[in-house]
């Protein structure tokens, strides 16, 4: 089940989420849910649209394995973002509905 969390900003949403035991950084670590997507899963989804800029738009992902580890990715929208792990993180979450 897939939680909608409503944050003031991206990093209160990681400051929560590592309180919560999210610890793990998938933005270093992509290659381990690319590899192995049935191993994770999508347990938290916040998407934050900056007021002004559009490039400030992020979606923070807390994400699951089944062995218990618990980590985020956060996709950027913007032109140096990895636009193909975003791109796989959201299908996934879709396939998870």
């Amino acid at each position: 089940m897939k939680r909608m969390y409503h944050y003031a900003t991206v990093s209160k949403a990681l400051d929560q989420l590592n309180e919560k035991g999210f610890t793990c950084d998938f933005n270093r670590n992509a290659d381990l849910i690319k590899k192995n997507p049935e191993k994770f899963e999508i347990v938290h989804v916040y998407r934050y649209e900056g007021e002004s800029d559009p490039a400030d738009e992020a979606v923070v992902y807390g994400i699951k394995s089944s062995s218990g580890k618990k980590g985020v990715y956060v996709a950027g929208f913007s032109a140096d973002s990895d636009q193909e792990t975003a791109q796989f993180l959201f299908d996934l979450s879709i396939r998870g509905r």
